[in-house]
Parts: structure tokens; C-alpha cells; sequence
């Protein structure tokens, strides 16, 4: 028999009237915030399916700019979200598509920051708020959110695992999932560790010593 948690019976905690069209669209754009870890002046959002057609009568919106001023799914400044970008002189844009992707409720978020740095994150609302990450700057991957989560874009080249899980050693901190997703052998890939505890922050400096590591993110909720 499935384990059935109370989180599934009751749904999650939020502001809006749909877990998958908003909070799970507020998740989405929080991890893709973290992620980036950079003041963003410009945030572009491209919805697909069901995201692209009923973004503005579900509060998706105001939920997906929420989410990337870092708000959580239950924060109460969710509803003020325009007014708050606005204040914080953060530009922000809708784009529907009408691509057809494998799920319903797709979004890309596009975020540009004040030092024109950039980096798109696509993320999938699954249901009851829950979500899937499944691709960073058009590179495949997927984690859901659910774990601390270390994600290192590096070279792929000989010892780098090792490397990474040597640091994480140090640390004291026990993987509880891996996956390593490339271009192409020999180019730009990405790490993605899931790990049991929280993961200390000064892993991000020690990793980025390594010249073979282009960028670290942290991720955790």
C-alpha cells in the first residue's frame, strides 16, 4: 500500500485558489530565485498549456513574481507582488506560447540581473503545489525542491565527481541523490546533489576554486 502523507490530503499551505496554478507557480519561481542568487532587474515569464491560458484568473501572475522577489507560496505579499516590483524597480513581462509541451502547467523563468547577467529556468507544476525542475539554460535536468540541493555547472571532465563528493565529505554532509546532466562529453554539464541536511554555505567558495566549476547554486527552502 502507498504511503498517503498529510501534506497530499490537505494540500499545501498558500495564497491563491490552486495549488498546481499557484503555488505550485510560486515554487517554481522561488527555486529559480535561489538558484540565480543575484538581484534581478528583469524577470520574463513564458507559460505553456494550461499556465499560458488561465495565468491571470488563478493568480499565477502574481505568483510566479512573487516567487522570484523570493516569496513563498504562503506569503501574503504574493497579492501585492506588482506594486512590489514596481517599488523595488523590477521590470517584469508575460508570454503566453503555444507550444505544446509533455505538461499542462510549464513555465520558463528568464531573469536578467542589474549586472545583465542571465539565466532561464524551466519548472513543471505537478499537483498539490509540488514541482519539478527540468531544465537549466536549455540543459535536461530534474530535481524537485524537496531536499537541500547543490547544483554545480562544471566541465565534464575526468575527477569531477569525485571532487564534489569529496567537498561534501568535508563537510560532513551525506548525499541522498545524484544525477549528472552534459551537453555533450566534454562540455558544459551540471551536478545535481540532493542531500539529507542542510549543506553549509561555504561548500560555494571551496567548489569555485576548481577551474574546471563555472557556477555553483544552493538551493534551499
Amino acid at each position: 500500500m502507498a504511503f498517503i502523507s498529510i501534506f497530499d490530503v490537505t494540500g499545501p499551505n498558500m495564497v491563491g485558489p490552486s495549488s498546481s496554478h499557484t503555488a505550485g507557480a510560486a515554487a517554481i519561481s522561488l527555486i529559480a530565485k535561489k538558484m540565480f542568487d543575484k538581484d534581478i532587474k528583469d524577470v520574463k515569464f513564458i507559460l505553456y498549456g494550461s499556465f499560458a491560458k488561465t495565468y491571470k484568473g488563478h493568480g499565477t501572475d502574481k505568483a510566479l513574481l512573487g516567487g522570484s522577489l523570493g516569496f513563498s507560496s504562503d506569503d501574503l505579499r504574493i497579492r501585492d507582488s506588482f506594486d512590489i516590483a514596481k517599488d523595488l524597480g523590477v521590470t517584469y513581462s508575460f508570454e503566453e506560447s503555444n507550444l505544446e509541451l509533455d505538461h499542462p502547467n510549464v513555465v520558463d523563468v528568464c531573469m536578467t540581473s542589474k549586472c545583465d547577467e542571465k539565466m532561464v529556468v524551466r519548472g513543471v507544476s505537478v499537483g498539490g503545489g509540488k514541482i519539478k525542475i527540468v531544465s537549466i539554460d536549455n540543459i535536461a535536468v530534474e530535481f524537485f525542491g524537496e531536499y537541500p540541493t547543490l547544483i554545480v555547472e562544471h566541465l565534464d571532465t575526468k575527477g569531477m565527481i569525485a571532487f564534489i563528493c569529496n567537498c561534501l565529505q568535508d563537510t560532513n554532509t551525506n548525499i541522498a541523490f545524484m544525477k549528472v546532466y552534459r551537453d555533450a562529453k566534454g562540455k558544459k554539464a551540471h551536478s545535481i546533489i540532493e542531500c539529507d541536511e542542510k549543506i553549509d554555505k561555504s561548500i560555494i567558495e571551496t567548489l569555485k576554486q576548481n577551474e574546471n566549476i563555472n557556477n555553483v547554486m544552493l538551493v534551499q527552502i
